[in-house]
């Protein structure tokens, strides 16, 4: 499903965020990226998520090599992820339900399938009654819930996330592993990069750590 073999991401200056990561993700697993800040989890992430390309080695997700892939092709690549952001990207001008539907609009599903399907994911993670709010009226949990619900509305095969419960207080963090563990039950392959200690030590799947861009 997920396969990297010697990894490595440099940046210019000479900052060596990755060094020859090596690991196997397989289909619906649920993995936790750890490690210490600047350890090089964000930067994983990225790399899968093919926002950021790798300086060498190879990065291989649903049979595709990632890191070989034309630019042209990376828009097709990213419909199979839901990617949910540490700042979480959300549009404060738009209601919870125009944000949901955005990569349904992106895609070109018609109008009334797509506000199906937003509603759908709204109602999955308890926000439905929030359809026509705009984000700023959200708390940080309903923030953080409407985020999940943009990425999960594509079906996407492989959610990543980078911090999903970072800032939040102890009630919504379980509620947003919760809905993780959801998703992970009905097959989706997860992969998270998380500092959230309780997190770590009650997971059922895999940790992957890091400690300067190395894997332990």
């Amino acid at each position: 499903m997920i396969v990297a073999n010697s990894l490595t991401k440099r940046y210019p200056g000479g900052f060596e965020a990755l060094s020859g990561v090596s690991f196997r993700i397989g289909a619906g697993e649920m993995v936790l990226i750890t490690g210490h800040s600047g350890a090089g989890k964000t930067t994983l992430v990225k790399l899968i998520a093919s926002i950021e390309r790798p300086t060498s080695g190879s990065l291989v997700v649903n049979g595709q090599n990632l890191s070989a892939l034309r630019r042209s092709a990376i828009p097709y690549v990213r419909r199979h992820f839901g990617m949910i952001f540490q700042d979480q990207k959300l549009l404060f001008d738009r209601s919870a339900l125009d944000n949901v539907m955005l990569p349904l609009q992106i895609v070109g599903l018609p109008h009334r399938e797509a506000v199906r399907r937003a509603q759908a994911a709204l109602d999955k993670v308890g926000l439905l009654a929030r359809e026509k709010a705009n984000p700023i009226a959200l708390s940080g949990g309903e923030q953080q819930r409407l985020a999940i619900a943009r990425a999960v509305v594509n079906r996407p095969t492989v959610l990543l996330a980078d911090e999903p419960t970072a800032n939040l207080d102890s009630a919504s963090a379980q509620d947003i592993r919760t809905l993780f563990a959801d998703f992970h039950r009905v097959g989706v392959t997860i992969v998270v990069a998380t500092h959230d200690q309780s997190w770590i030590e009650h997971c059922q799947g895999n940790a992957l750590r890091l400690d300067h861009g190395r894997v332990v």
